[in-house]
């Protein structure tokens, strides 16, 4: 038996049955902050710490590899600190950061991270080797970054008689995902077919029970303003979400240091209810790079500032929203000089437009970067989601998207309009002078 500190671990009854099934195909389908992903770790640190399954090894997975760090690692980490107590885990597991690897030291079982962005990075799934029994269990969680190919290169790898090293263990691959499209590749393989080897589940933030009111009360204001991305991310439904405003983004790994880049600079939405999004964006040959990010809730403007201690560079300029001067006034006392709202005027144009109304200021700015390449560093994680999901609104009488964002959502996404002020300004100074 394994020895738990923490007595009251705490799962959610809606997950019982998926984490007691044996089925080589787990698969958990559900709305953003249902938990899957919290119980999928859980669950895992429980049974790799449990003698009953010694033998068994984990490997983990994202499609980009780099994205395990504040993802799936960031979870299986807080589940093991949970389980076994902040003073007591290193006792049990073994946590490395470089690179990333945990294993146990009572059952010798590891969890592997990788990804499958490439070809390079699928050549390593194929010789990874453990050090005690064998690769058994397989989690990737976003699963709908996945391709169909890269499925069956992980399936190849578990294979081989079991009863020799453990008859307890038993070969599984679990999915964690936010449905998007009703024409995903996973809906079809797994949801439209009954096969005794799928386990299929739904869940939601409803089903929840770990969920803060004011979580609860962020996605009532998206069921209002954009009903349809509710149906996706607070239900957990299949859906088509269209209309995406940017398309043009990548997740990359990058050096984020200033020689790499022709300018640097920081943008900032303010915000405490909705979230407070700082990013730190690069410029090179014209493209854009997010380099890092804060991103939080229900901090005062001297939270923050303590948080982004030597986190953002006080030498670059900030752009923030013009509407919180006093906010700003508070950085520039923090000793971030160049801070300043932006003008909100729309920069297509050589001069300020008259009558110039917000709707068409945000335009200009999607419109600039849509011309150009967005590459966000893995660390991002929430700067990742929102453009992901940021998209026109629906026009209620005629169901067409019209040109207006929704205005939900989009903490990091005006970070980013924000922070391209620079860029966008030296554009509108070369249509002076022609």
């Amino acid at each position: 038996m394994i020895e738990v500190v923490n007595q009251e671990i705490g799962f959610n009854k809606v997950f019982k049955d998926f984490n007691e099934t044996k089925c080589r195909y787990r698969v958990a389908k559900g709305s953003a902050g249902s938990g899957k992903s919290v119980n999928v770790a859980m669950d895992y640190i429980l049974k790799l710490s449990d003698p009953y399954y010694k033998g068994a090894n984990l490997l983990v997975l994202r499609k980009t590899e780099d994205t395990n760090r504040d993802s799936t690692f960031a979870e299986l980490e807080a589940a093991i600190i949970k389980i076994f107590g902040a003073s007591y885990y290193q006792n049990i597991w073994l946590i490395r950061r470089n690179p990333l690897m945990m294993e146990c030291r009572t059952t010798g079982s590891r969890i592997i991270f990788r990804g499958m962005y490439d070809e390079r990075q699928r050549e390593k799934i194929k010789s990874i080797t453990v050090k005690v029994g064998k690769l058994v269990w397989i989690w990737l969680e976003e699963a709908t970054e996945f391709e169909e190919s890269d499925i069956d290169i992980l399936d190849d790898r578990l294979r081989g008689d079991l009863n020799e090293i453990n008859p307890n263990l038993y070969y599984q691959m679990t999915f964690t995902f936010n449905p998007v499209s009703a024409s995903h590749w996973i809906k079809a393989k797994f949801f439209d077919v009954e096969d005794e080897d799928y386990f299929t589940h739904h869940s939601t933030y409803l089903d929840n029970r770990f969920i803060d009111d004011a979580y609860h009360k962020r996605m009532m204001r998206r069921k209002e303003r954009d009903p349809d991305g509710y149906r996706v991310y607070g239900l957990g439904d299949w859906g088509e979400l269209g209309g995406l405003i940017l398309t043009n983004g990548e997740i990359k790994n990058f050096n984020i240091t200033p020689d790499n880049f022709d300018s640097m600079t920081i943008g900032q939405d303010f915000g405490y209810n909705h979230a407070d999004a700082i990013l730190t964006l690069g410029f090179k040959d014209g493209d854009v790079y997010v380099c890092n990010e804060i991103y939080v809730y229900e901090k005062d403007t001297s939270e923050i500032i303590s948080l982004a201690e030597g986190k953002l560079d006080k030498n670059l300029i900030m752009w923030c929203d013009s509407a919180e001067p006093d906010r700003i006034q508070m950085w520039k006392r923090a000793g971030y000089y160049r801070a300043q709202g932006v003008t909100k005027t729309p920069f297509q144009q050589a001069k300020p437009m008259a009558g110039a109304n917000k709707k068409s200021y945000i335009n200009s700015q999607i419109d600039w970067l849509k011309q150009r390449k967005i590459y966000i560093h893995p660390s991002c994680i929430n700067t990742i989601k929102e453009i992901q999901q940021w998209k026109w609104k629906k026009d209620k009488e005629t169901n067409q998207y019209i040109d207006e964002p929704v205005d939900i959502f989009d903490d990091a996404m005006a970070a980013l309009r924000y922070g391209c002020t620079s860029q966008m300004q030296q554009r509108t100074s070369i249509l002076e002078v022609l």
